[in-house]
């Protein structure tokens, strides 16, 4: 990093200038360097092509300082970020992050609490973040430069601590388990909650959300968070109090049109029974990834009134339009069992399909590699099995995705 640390008006006009570029490219072209740190401006440049989409709020201030790609990667996006905000409401004292990293999450968050401390045991994320706090304005945040085993000894209190822990081991591939995750949050439950009535964790949506409610003892509520219908992360809220099982589950979809979809229930409600179609209706109902993945396959059955095609198809039908389904809805054209001549007669008319497997024997790309369907179109297929383990192709029309 440099020693004197910030972008250079000649810093910042060299990096507008080859923003667009290819940064492999770029770095192989050592005389545009000469006289400037050139591991520096490549991370800005890489950062703000990275941050374009991901923290646009932050690429919109160019005196952003922008870490190396892997902190840049497992950094929140602002999306999920303001979503973890929302979650708070008023002036709440302290808020502690230990795991500081760019502090998207931080930044975010720390306009309900009074004041914010960011614990970060790299040096260099501790200096890019001192500085950008500056850049933002933020001035009631406090950097300790230590690793949060070290900043919880000391006996700290807050309102609420937000952990977001590392999930790479120490040559660099990724992990999902929570005692393999840095810093193991399931040997400092003590002192999480001598120091904090409520402990807010981040970790990956490819954990086990089962296992995680066993390890950390304490959950109180689980959040699904997804992008566009895309898992991105689970939200543990952790309470003093331990129980067995959260009170509150909630699958959230945040979308790009601002017309999110939220589907919260009780751990109660989980277990509500099930009915199962007998016959499929005109629509089909597939329930966004969210939901799938917090396992509300038969309470989102319950309370929008559809009947399940069998327990390990989360496929939905009715003969009713449910508009505010949660998910992605079809109009039913066709149903066949996939023997070769309706699969002849389906494929001459049917060139491009987009192909689902739900509880089905074949991958899509197999099915595609047997029928030579090609992606695309405006046909869907769903390649599935019925509540009488009857194996059939559904054939629809997508009416929308709410």
């Amino acid at each position: 990093m440099k020693e004197i640390f910030g972008l250079s008006d000649e810093d910042l006009r060299f990096i507008e200038k080859h923003e667009q570029d290819d940064i492999r490219d770029l770095a192989l072209r050592k005389s545009l360097f000469e006289g400037r740190d050139a591991s520096f401006l490549l991370s800005q440049i890489a950062g703000r092509k990275m941050a374009k989409n991901k923290i646009p709020s932050w690429y919109a201030n160019p005196q952003i300082v922008y870490p190396q790609h892997l902190s840049m990667e497992q950094a929140s996006s602002e999306t999920t970020a303001s979503y973890k905000a929302s979650l708070l409401s008023g002036s709440q004292g302290r808020l502690i992050d230990l795991t500081g990293g760019l502090g998207v999450d931080f930044v975010a968050m720390l306009p309900n609490f009074d004041e914010g401390v960011y614990v970060e045991s790299s040096e260099e994320l501790c200096r890019i973040a001192a500085y950008n706090f500056g850049v933002l304005g933020i001035e009631n945040a406090t950097i300790e430069n230590t690793s949060a085993e070290d900043y919880l000894s000391r006996n700290p209190q807050a309102d609420l601590i937000y952990i977001d822990p590392s999930r790479r081991d120490t040559n660099g591939r990724k992990i999902f388990r929570i005692q393999d995750c840095q810093p193991n949050v399931s040997e400092l439950i003590p002192m999480l909650t001598s120091a904090s009535p409520r402990i807010l964790l981040k970790y990956s949506p490819m954990l086990d959300i089962g296992l995680a409610v066993q390890s950390l003892a304490n959950v109180s509520e689980v959040h699904v968070v997804a992008v566009d219908n895309e898992c991105r992360e689970l939200l543990f809220v952790l309470e003093i109090t331990p129980t067995k099982t959260p009170s509150r589950y909630v699958a959230v979809n945040l979308k790009k049109n601002g017309q999110s979809e939220i589907f919260s229930f009780s751990s109660q409600e989980k277990m509500s029974p099930t009915n199962y179609a007998q016959a499929l209706g005109s629509y089909l109902y597939e329930p966004n990834a969210a939901i799938l993945k917090v396992g509300g396959f038969d309470i989102v059955a319950s309370r929008y009134d559809v009947l399940k095609l069998h327990p390990n198809t989360h496929l939905y039908t009715c003969d009713e339009l449910k508009n505010d389904f949660p998910g992605r809805i079809f109009e039913v054209e066709d149903v066949f069992s996939p023997n070769k001549h309706h699969l002849r007669n389906f494929v001459s008319n049917n060139p491009q399909a987009n192909i689902s497997v739900r509880n089905y024997p074949d991958s899509v790309a197999e099915i595609r590699k047997k029928t030579g369907i090609k992606e695309g179109g405006n046909r869907y297929v769903f390649a599935t099995t019925l509540n009488d383990g009857q194996k059939k192709w559904i054939v629809c029309s997508k009416i929308g995705y709410k």
